[in-house]
């Protein structure tokens, strides 16, 4: 697949959003900011949010919501790629933030679920009725990990819900086109799972011992990171190692599209088609764009 080089020197980029004029918004982690990338590769600083933005996502009301992990993260470099690194010590919690682009305003709509905070919301997307489902990716410590979960939240700040919990790393968040499943990749692992929805923010009881249904397990030693879903039902989810992205269909098949970078993040859809592909090679802090060979899934909200 030939992939064109938008833009580079960026700190860590995730989270693209395309939007209508052309521009792709993205979350830069390392950097503590939104940006915005114009159509000719600048970068304008939208807003320093702080902590780790990493997921982004437009809601109803045209403003951007931001899964923030908090600062969950260091930053090695290994032969000048940046790389994720431990937990640090003063890392507290993570939050969801709301920024909107009319105002400038930046505020946080969440930071904790009955009473327990947020170790580090990772990503999120849209229903149609206008809340959101996200992952708390977890984060490591000392003695092990802290685990993650799935949430659901209206983005009027009246209610956020765990729906699952007790995974060891939640990543990626997607919606099926029907809206009839929420898929959710968990990074260590591996694996895509894939939970039955009952109704808008509820899931299907779970059955047997396993938290959800599992699409898939890559083989061998293979990182999964963001997602988005294409107009077909495939859930098209960053991978980390074996960078590209990998297209799963709902039956468990799979198929690669390398990018150069050894870890790839995230991938958004856009353009008259659905067809434009926006990629975040991160260690390189690169945006690349390519044509992909099936339309994406039009979000429900963009701006």
């Amino acid at each position: 697949m030939d992939a064109e080089l938008i833009c580079e020197g960026l700190q860590f980029p995730e989270g693209p959003i395309a939007m209508a004029d052309g521009s792709v918004i993205i979350t830069e982690i390392k950097a503590q900011r939104l940006s915005r990338i114009t159509p000719d590769g600048r970068r304008e600083t939208l807003v320093e949010t702080g902590g780790g933005p990493n997921g982004a996502a437009i809601g109803p009301d045209g403003a951007i919501y931001i899964t923030n992990n908090g600062g969950s993260f260091t930053w090695p470099e290994q032969n000048g790629l940046t790389i994720p690194g431990p937990t640090p010590a003063s890392h507290t919690g993570g939050l969801i933030q709301r920024f909107d682009l009319k105002t400038g305003a930046l505020t946080t709509l969440y930071e904790a679920c009955d009473g327990k905070r947020f170790v580090g919301p990772n990503d999120l997307v849209f229903d149609r009725q206008g809340g959101f489902w996200f992952s708390d990716h977890g984060c490591s410590t000392p003695e092990g990990r802290k685990y993650g979960a799935l949430y659901y939240a209206k983005p009027d700040g009246s209610h956020v819900a765990r729906a699952r919990e007790h995974f060891v790393s939640p990543n990626g968040v997607g919606l099926s086109p029907q809206e009839d499943v929420v898929y959710m990749a968990d990074t260590q692992l591996g694996r895509l799972w894939a939970f039955d929805i009952a109704e808008p923010g509820k899931l299907k009881p779970q059955e047997g011992f396993g938290p959800g249904r599992v699409v898939a397990n890559l083989p061998g030693y293979q990182l999964l990171d963001s997602l988005a879903v294409e107009a077909d039902g495939r859930i098209c989810v960053a991978t980390i190692i074996n960078g590209g992205i990998t297209a799963f269909e709902p039956s468990g098949k799979t198929e690669h599209f390398p990018f150069p970078d050894m870890i790839v993040t995230n991938i958004c859809f856009g353009g008259a088609d659905m067809r434009d592909a926006w990629v975040t090679c991160s260690s390189t802090g690169r945006l690349y764009k390519a044509r992909w060979p099936r339309p994406g899934h039009r979000l429900n909200f963009n701006a």
